[in-house]
Formats: structure tokens, C-alpha cells, sequence
């Protein structure tokens, strides 16, 4: 190993950067939503709705590569999720139908649940001692918020110099290096020996899903997660579009998603730390009623380039902050040992919010002209998602693997 690294660095080193690629491409496909739409000449919904399945099947499949995980451990199941989300990308660049962009959006939302958020965290989550464990949930979420501001640029700079297709193929290139990144990972990636639960017992995963079905504490995690998917993917997917609807320079899309990246690098440390300090409900709580303060005060004020970037800045800072708090919150509940599964539940509600936004983001705007009723809508959920997280207790429901 690496001189002066410990294991769980290597692990929050390697795991980050294979979110920051992953992230970091999915997070720039907002940038193709006009270009694609224009070549192939087709309305907005076609590429939208390819977006949200992206994240829809990222999420529906997320429990079950997480279970895999737990089960078999990271391996082969990170390495399949990078060729099919490498696959995908390159359906993508050669797409000339609304059918073909739909099938790279399968294959691609397809490959992330085998190498995003829920199995990685997950292998880092089960490494971590309890009391590290927020902190290094957050350093490894960096990861993607360093994606998020350096993949926006260079996809950006990809597309003028290459084109939409070849800044596409460009991507599927560089997403094959994930592959290697998992070798950093894998050694005792199950429960390790600093967790001494891992071996005491083998429950059946029909209980384990049973105790977390019937926890309120989880259901109203879940529910607030799916306001988290709906916010980030109503942004990611649509904003570069209301950025060019208002008349503002080109480059100021790519500015915006690029800031959100960079302000959430600090966003989700911080989150991480306060999560170890604090109740993570609690900050969870401050987390989504700021966004929709930032939300309310970007839609009234005039949307200028300032205003835009402040905006974006703001929302970056709030951006995947919740990831390390919500993961940290599923391992609190239940322990570590079926954490990649359970946090997949979770998420899949958060990639079923991103979908319903992706694509009512894209039928709003073909039907009304504008955004007006979706960022009133997201003030919403913000709101109510706040309100969601008051009565979640942050403490142990059922540890498995201890009994």
C-alpha cells in the first residue's frame, strides 16, 4: 500500500475519485439537453425524460447491486457498472433517434447502481469506525462535488471544440477509468474488523427489509430523500436550458453547474463534520429549508449572471450535503453490515424524485413556456422536507448483525 496512507484513506481516496467521474458526467448531461435536442430536432421531453431515466434506473436498481455488494463484495459489481455505464455514453454519442437516447439512458442509469453513491459508500461506510464514519462518508461524497466542478467545464469545452458527439465519446473514454480505481477498494471492502459485528449472525434479507419497512424513522427518510433527488436533477437537467431561455452567455451554464460542484467540495465536508457533532436530522432539517430559501430568492429578484451565480453558489454549498448525512443516518439505524442495500432503498426514492423532476421539468416547459410552476413546486418540497426530517430520531432502530 501507499506509504503513509492508512486503509480507510486509500478507500476514501480511491472511492472518491470513481464518484467524481461517475458524478461528475452524469452531472454535465444538462449540457446536451439543447444541442441534442436542436440536431436531432426534437422537443425537450425526448432528452429530458432520457436524463430521468438515467436516474430512475440508478435507483431501481440500486437496492439490489447494493445487496450484491454485501453479499459478494464491490469487485464485480463495480467493474460491470462502469463498462455498462461506459456502454451507455457511447449509445449516446451515436444516437440519431428519441429511441436510441432512450436506451443509452437505461444502459447508463443501469451501470451507476453499480458504482455510485450507494455501493460506494457502502464500502467505505463498513470500513469506518462509528465515531469517523460522517466524516469519511463526506470526504468520499467530495469526490463528487470535485467531479461535478471539473467535469462541467470540460464537458462544456468537449462539446464546442467537439461537438455533442464527440464530447460523448470523449466521455464513455474517460469513464473506462473507474475500472482500475476499484482495485482500491475491494480488499476486505465487506464488514471489517473494525466492525466485530460482521460475523456474529447471517440475517435473512426478507427480515432485514422487514425491521426497515416498518422503522418510521426510515420511511420518513426516504420520503425526504425523494424532495433531494427532485431539487438536484430539476437543476442538473434543466437549468442550463432556463439559463439560455433568460438570455444569459452561453458559458454561464457551465459556470453555474461548474460553481455548484466547487462550493459543494466544502458543502459536504462541513456536512460530514456537523453530522458526527450534531443530530444529522437536525442539521438535515437546516439543509433543505436554506435550499428553499435559496430557491424563493433567486425566483423573485431579477435573474441576472450575478444573481445566477450566487444562486448556484449557495445551492452548492447544500448540494450533496445530505448524501453523508442521510447514508450516515441508514448506518445509525441498522449498523453497517447491509448498509450498501438498505442506503439503496433510500436512494432509490431519491433517483425516483430526480426522475419525476427530469421529466416534469421538460413536460412543463413544452406545455407552459416556462419554469415558473417547477421552481415554485421545489419551494415547496423544500419546505415539507424539512418538516419531514423534525421527528426522525438520530439513534440506533436495530443493529444488525448483533443479535
Amino acid at each position: 500500500m501507499t506509504k503513509g496512507l492508512t486503509p480507510l484513506q486509500i478507500k476514501i481516496i480511491c472511492g472518491g475519485l470513481i464518484l467524481a467521474i461517475a458524478v461528475g458526467i452524469r452531472q454535465s448531461f444538462g449540457l446536451f439537453l439543447e444541442p441534442i435536442s436542436s440536431s436531432l430536432q426534437i422537443g425537450r421531453e425526448t432528452f429530458a425524460l432520457s436524463i430521468g431515466l438515467v436516474n430512475l434506473l440508478w435507483g431501481v436498481l440500486a437496492p439490489f447491486t447494493g445487496a450484491l455488494a454485501d453479499k459478494y463484495g464491490l469487485k464485480r459489481v463495480a467493474i460491470v457498472g462502469a463498462l455498462f455505464y461506459a456502454g451507455g455514453i457511447l449509445i449516446l454519442s451515436n444516437s440519431a433517434s428519441p429511441q436510441e437516447l432512450l436506451l443509452g439512458g437505461i444502459i447508463i442509469g443501469s451501470g451507476l447502481s453499480g458504482l455510485g453513491f450507494t455501493v460506494i459508500l457502502g464500502a467505505v461506510g463498513k470500513f469506518a469506525p462509528p465515531e469517523k464514519r460522517g466524516t469519511a462518508l463526506g470526504l468520499t461524497t467530495m469526490g463528487g462535488s470535485i467531479g461535478m466542478f471539473l467535469g462541467v467545464p470540460v464537458t462544456g469545452s468537449f462539446i464546442q471544440t467537439l461537438g455533442w458527439s464527440g464530447a460523448l465519446f470523449g466521455l464513455a473514454a474517460i469513464s473506462l477509468i473507474m475500472i482500475p480505481l476499484v482495485y482500491g477498494l475491494i480488499s476486505n471492502d465487506k464488514v471489517s474488523d473494525q466492525n466485530p459485528q460482521s460475523g456474529d449472525t447471517d440475517e435473512k434479507l426478507i427480515e432485514v427489509l422487514n425491521h426497515a419497512l416498518k422503522s418510521k424513522d426510515f420511511l420518513l427518510l426516504v420520503c425526504g430523500f425523494f424532495i433531494c433527488g427532485f431539487h438536484v436533477n430539476f437543476i442538473v437537467a434543466h437549468l442550463p436550458a432556463f439559463i439560455s431561455d433568460m438570455s444569459l452567455p452561453g458559458n454561464v451554464a457551465t459556470t453555474s453547474l461548474a460553481l455548484i460542484g466547487f462550493a459543494n467540495i466544502f458543502g459536504v465536508a462541513l456536512a460530514g463534520r456537523l453530522g458526527d457533532k450534531y443530530k444529522k436530522n437536525d442539521v438535515l432539517v437546516v439543509l433543505y429549508a436554506l435550499r428553499a430559501l435559496a430557491f424563493i430568492i433567486y425566483i423573485i429578484t431579477p435573474v441576472t449572471i450575478l444573481s445566477t451565480l450566487i444562486f448556484t453558489f449557495a445551492l452548492g454549498i447544500l448540494w450533496l450535503g445530505t448524501v453523508p448525512l442521510t447514508s450516515g443516518l441508514v448506518a445509525t439505524f441498522f449498523g453497517p453490515k447491509y448498509m450498501s442495500m438498505l442506503y439503496g432503498i433510500v436512494f432509490f426514492s431519491h433517483q425516483l424524485g430526480g426522475f419525476m423532476s427530469s421529466w416534469m421539468g421538460g413536460w412543463v416547459f413544452d406545455l407552459t413556456g416556462d419554469y415558473d410552476i417547477m421552481w415554485w413546486f421545489s419551494v415547496l418540497l423544500g419546505l415539507l422536507a424539512a418538516l419531514l426530517h423534525v421527528p426522525i430520531k438520530d439513534r440506533p432502530v436495530i443493529i444488525f448483525g448483533t443479535r
